[in-house]
């Protein structure tokens, strides 16, 4: 029987570039603490000023999540490698974020562009744990129909995984919704992380017409969801007006956990902690990886969102998105 691909991401394919600063660093760049900002060359020069000692992981919010999820995989042989489509520069920097998806279990679809140079996200921590991010996207933006994963549609995938953060430019939002007709018409599940409050804030109105009977997963925390449904009461009314946008939603909820909703029932799955937090990059990611895994290993609802709690709550332990650091078999309640 041919193993099938588990899950295709689509996403904004970056090299994360990670370092501690004090608070005053975030104040002097004028950023909101925790926030992700999109800058251009010359602000993104003026933030590698700040930086000292780093560490370099391929990165981007889908890419994170197909890393995890290979991760958690482990060569499992019922199936074929996670697949991640991107938009990269030729150069150096995309070779190395190529070879390094590719060290962890997952298949690049990257397209090289002539005209860009690959996007570059520095992630500056600061001693509370928070993490605000400043982002070049660079070819990122570049990504349209072209380069849409179409083909591997043939190969029998679960899921497909798209970034909300893809919808900042026309051509990579026209790319989406492409790939997403193309992916329902073979019957293929569509999952969908809303990524950032300020990506909701952006494009409400856009996601409240085009979600609604596509997706049958979404993933969000609780101020993006709050956002998009007009909300900011309990958290089960916040879960009840959102069911119309998918199937199940999934609305994290930071040291509290998560809930789950499908069809007008929901339930919540508290966190488990393991350590104190040393750095939030990744977490809502690799929460997302963790349910994707327990979905295409036919775990029930109440494991998946424990998967995804335990990988969450074990990132923010270590640095960076960096799954080798953290016990695979305690994500897995073994």
């Amino acid at each position: 029987m041919q193993s099938k691909i588990p899950v295709i991401g689509i996403g904004n394919p970056l090299m994360d570039t990670i370092t501690h600063v004090d608070f005053e660093v975030i104040e002097i760049l004028g950023a909101e603490p925790g926030s992700m900002n999109l800058v251009d060359l010359e602000q993104l020069n003026t933030v590698l000023t700040k930086v000292g000692e780093a560490v370099e992981t391929p990165g981007g919010s889908c890419a994170n999540t197909m890393r995890g999820l290979a991760w958690l995989l482990d060569n499992d042989k019922n199936f074929s490698l996670p697949v991640y489509s991107g938009a990269v520069g030729k150069d150096k920097l995309a070779d190395r974020l190529s070879v390094g998806l590719q060290e962890i279990g997952v298949e690049p679809a990257l397209s090289r562009k002539e005209q860009s140079s690959t996007g570059t996200s520095v992630i500056l921590v600061t001693p509370d744990n928070e993490r605000t991010m400043f982002t070049y996207l660079g070819a990122c933006r570049d990504y349209s129909e072209m380069d849409s994963p179409v083909d591997y549609l043939n190969k029998n995938p679960l899921w497909l995984h798209i970034a909300g953060y893809m919808w900042d430019t026309d051509n990579q939002k026209s790319a989406i919704k492409y790939t997403v007709e193309k992916a329902l018409s073979h019957h293929v599940k569509i999952s969908f992380d809303l990524a950032d409050p300020f990506v909701v804030e952006r494009y409400r109105h856009e996601f409240i017409n085009w979600l609604p009977g596509k997706i049958d997963l979404l993933f969000a925390n609780r101020t993006e969801l709050s956002y998009l449904t007009g909300l900011d009461g309990e958290d089960e009314e916040i879960l009840e007006k959102a069911g119309r946008y998918a199937e199940t939603i999934v609305m994290k909820v930071g040291k509290k956990g998560c809930w789950v909703s499908r069809k007008g029932y929901s339930i919540h799955f508290p966190c488990v902690d393991i350590a104190p937090p040393s750095d939030t990059t990744g977490a809502g990611d690799s929460f997302a990886s963790g349910f994707l895994y327990g979905i295409v290993k036919g775990e029930t609802f109440h494991d998946c969102a424990d998967i995804a709690n335990r990988i969450a709550s074990g990132i923010v332990t270590v640095e960076g998105c960096d799954y080798s650091n953290i016990d695979r078999n305690y994500v897995l309640g073994k």
